[in-house]
């Protein structure tokens, strides 16, 4: 996935200031694709550069507050870019690597690390349930909303193998 796609896809949902995209962004998106603010920012100004969006001043705003919104050239592109393969990525995380190692050197500390790790988990888990519980328990289930349930769920499902993976190497480092 690219930061170019992501944004197409948030201003689609919703034309918006930079300031209020990077809000959005944090809120959806981020959770699976993150950017900083700074990186939206220039990234916003490449898609404008390219044909793919377009800003306005908004009226009454300080600044150079700025409204972006789609163009016809924007849409294609994403169009272009969902209808492409992409093979899947390999499993990458080195909290993994860390385990393995501990398996060679021996105890090293790293159970402060997990258990951190698990609160983290554990915590995201609760705020991916509370945006189910918000924006989709009890909804029409229109093709829009299945697809971004879908994708939430897949969040929840990770949370909670990493949750589980945490918790049974937890149990082998105190043995």
């Amino acid at each position: 996935m690219s930061l170019p796609h992501a944004l197409l896809t948030s201003l689609l949902e919703k034309p918006s200031s930079g300031s209020e995209l990077t809000r959005r962004f944090e809120k959806s998106i981020g959770y699976f694709w993150q950017a900083t603010h700074q990186q939206i920012y220039r990234e916003l100004g490449r898609l404008e550069q390219s044909g793919w969006v377009e800003s306005q001043a908004e009226e009454g705003a300080r600044g150079r507050k700025r409204s972006y919104k789609v163009l016809p050239a924007g849409k294609d592109e994403l169009w272009r870019w969902v209808s492409e393969q992409s093979d899947p990525r390999p499993f990458k995380d080195e909290i993994m690597l860390r385990l393995r190692a501990e398996a060679v050197v021996g105890p090293s500390g790293l159970i402060d690390d997990l258990q951190r790790r698990l609160h983290m988990h554990q915590q995201r888990l609760a705020v991916y349930k509370a945006i189910e519980a918000k924006d989709f328990l009890g909804k029409e289930p229109t093709r829009e909303r299945r697809l971004k349930h879908l994708i939430l769920r897949a969040g929840v499902m990770v949370e909670s193998m990493y949750i589980q993976f945490s918790t049974e190497a937890l149990d082998i480092l105190r043995e």
